[in-house]
């Protein structure tokens, strides 16, 4: 690899952009997409390497290619160290994310609650302004708190982040937009939210409630057709 695409691939890693290194293998030809041009074929390789976050070998102009993703980390970021949290972080790592729990309430937001999870005791504008969520994080308030879950998704709703969800009833949520909207947020950074939270799955407890999150999660992220989500037994 040239000195000059290494320090474009650390660069863009530093950075948290997606890039993909494609690779001749004949004679060792270099592209960094997409801040190198590619031809269609080549760069449709790049972007679908990209989503399914796995390599590939393919034929183009009678010479093999290797298509090498270079994607940020998956983060799933959860406001709020309660119960369906806890059930949610075992569900999310083995799928690849990086979770973190931000929570000032220290007395919820516990390693002894949460064992090997990196906890932010930060109020959450704070915290999820240093986190910059990009677009390989998902953001999930719990908290039922405005206090808590607003700033969070106000900072989250300027951000790239492909998933955005808030536990709350449609009531709750009404109000919620109506504090948002306030904030400066317009109706199509607000649709953004996902709310009721979770795919329709007629849960209940909490960690029936964490399943149709993840869900749903996974299901954005890989661009599944979303029908109704979750009424979740959560009061106003």
């Amino acid at each position: 690899m040239k000195a000059e695409i290494l320090a474009r691939l650390q660069a863009a890693q530093a950075a948290k952009k997606p890039v993909a290194l494609l690779t001749r293998l004949t004679d060792g030809v270099q592209i960094l997409w997409p801040q190198d041009e590619a031809p269609a074929p080549l760069a449709e390789a790049a972007r679908t390497a990209l989503r399914d976050d796995a390599a590939q070998n393919l034929e183009y102009e009678g010479a093999a290619w290797f298509v090498h993703p270079h994607n940020p980390a998956l983060r799933l970021i959860i406001v709020g160290a309660v119960h369906i949290a806890q059930a949610l972080v075992p569900m999310a790592q083995p799928l690849g994310f990086a979770v973190t729990v931000v929570d000032p309430r220290r007395a919820w937001a516990t390693a002894d609650r949460f064992p090997g999870i990196t906890l932010i005791h930060e109020w959450t504008d704070d915290a999820m302004a240093e986190l910059a969520p990009d677009s390989r994080t998902a953001v999930v308030t719990l908290t039922h708190d405005p206090k808590l879950d607003d700033p969070a998704l106000d900072v989250a709703l300027k951000s790239d982040a492909f998933y955005i969800g808030a536990l709350g009833s449609r009531r709750t949520h009404a109000k919620r937009v109506e504090r948002l909207t306030e904030l400066g947020h317009g109706a199509e950074a607000l649709g953004r939210i996902k709310s009721p939270v979770g795919l329709d799955i007629g849960a209940v407890t909490a960690a029936e409630i964490a399943l149709s999150i993840i869900a749903e999660v996974v299901a954005v992220r890989r661009g599944a057709a979303l029908g109704s989500r979750v009424r979740a037994a959560v009061s106003a």
